[in-house]
């Protein structure tokens, strides 16, 4: 598309355009302030809910990474294992240096022990990446929530500016105050919502 003077409107873009058309009494006028700043509110709450939505999915790819270090640390272990046991069943047999496949199974029992360390450090890793995760995709849903609830206040504030119903003009300030409450309990990493449909359970 060439977008040569081609322009989507939304409510807020309406409602300035009313109060320019319509005269610029006081009712108009707050209408129209009152619609940009919950188009500003709404613009940054969805910009925090995009970032949330990156956060949680580079943290899915970290816990990815970590798990396939884990497996292949683990794959190493089990290598190291049948080593050992080869070098085990060696030292029985006779003819042999016994004492240097005891010596070869020895070195392996402590090759085994670091690299369980080290596949269980890639394995916790990975479980707290994806706490991360997790917890970042629900804070997005928590913007998410917000960024609609000021969406429709700007819609009810359309409404309101067409119809001049002042209980509609209520409805918004109170859609816009959930909005807003909504942006808080996300800012500040908290879920009262959530908290009560888990049945009260608080988070430990």
């Amino acid at each position: 598309m060439s977008g040569h003077g081609f322009h989507v409107h939304g409510p807020h873009d309406h409602a300035v355009e009313h109060a320019a058309q319509h005269g610029s009494d006081g009712f108009s006028n707050n209408i129209a302030v009152m619609t940009a700043v919950l188009a500003t509110v709404g613009a940054l709450f969805g910009y925090l809910g995009g970032a949330t939505q990156n956060d949680a999915a580079l943290f899915k790819n970290d816990a990815a990474i970590a798990k396939t270090t884990a497996a292949n640390a683990w794959n190493y272990y089990q290598a190291k294992s049948s080593r050992q046991n080869l070098a085990e069943l060696a030292a029985t047999l006779p003819g042999v240096d016994g004492a240097k496949y005891k010596a070869d199974a020895a070195r392996y029992e402590a090759q085994k022990a670091d690299i369980k360390k080290e596949a269980e450090k890639y394995e916790a890793e990975a479980e707290r990446y994806n706490a991360k995760s997790e917890r970042a995709l629900h804070t997005h849903h928590q913007w998410a929530l917000a960024t609609t609830a000021e969406q429709i206040a700007i819609s009810l504030a359309a409404i309101t500016l067409l119809t001049r119903r002042r209980w509609l003009l209520g409805a918004t300030y109170a859609v816009a105050g959930i909005g807003l409450l909504l942006g808080a309990f996300a800012w500040l990493h908290v879920d009262p919502i959530g908290a009560l449909l888990a049945g009260g359970a608080a988070p430990h």
